[in-house]
């Protein structure tokens, strides 16, 4: 199969700032039950900031820091990111990965993201939850880009329409 077709553009200043994780293929280093918050901003040098934080259900959380720097400008589709710490003391995180932009809709507030090899991906929003319209158009798009959304966990929050 060929490698997906990234977004045509990402403007990272409107893609900075937090996204709630909508739904994501299963990893080893995020337990199905947690949601997730990415936050990302503009270093000084260029790279990208990156703050991943997962919430457990009984409303601790632990997180991970890192950066991204974009290995294609201007159309900052494609970043490989580098984190500088690891999840618990027995799952490392890869040390760095894949991390690109396979759709990102024009107001900025709905994403979807993964690996190149198809084996990572996220259904991202500006807001915790997001209608089952959306959803539906963003599980749609990820399908056609070849990833398996029969595998997606969706992501629980108290409140949320996603579950």
């Amino acid at each position: 199969m060929d490698t997906p077709a990234t977004a045509t553009r990402v403007d990272l200043s409107r893609y900075t700032g937090r996204w709630f994780e909508i739904a994501r293929l299963p990893m080893a280093f995020q337990k199905a039950d947690e949601a997730a918050i990415a936050e990302y901003g503009a270093n000084a040098d260029g790279t990208v900031s990156v703050h991943n934080i997962a919430l457990r259900p009984d409303g601790t959380q632990h997180d991970i820091r890192g950066y991204a720097r974009v290995l294609n400008p201007p159309i900052n589709t494609k970043l490989a990111v580098r984190f500088s710490t690891w999840f618990g003391p027995f799952i490392p995180v890869p040390k760095a990965g894949n991390y690109w932009v396979f759709h990102v809709d024009e107001h900025y507030q709905e994403a979807i993201v993964g690996t190149p090899d198809r084996k990572y991906l996220w259904l991202l929003a500006r807001t915790p939850a997001i209608s089952q319209q959306k959803y539906a158009t963003l599980l749609a798009k990820a399908e056609r880009l070849g990833f398996d959304v029969s595998r997606l966990i969706k992501t629980a929050r108290a409140g949320s329409s996603n579950h």
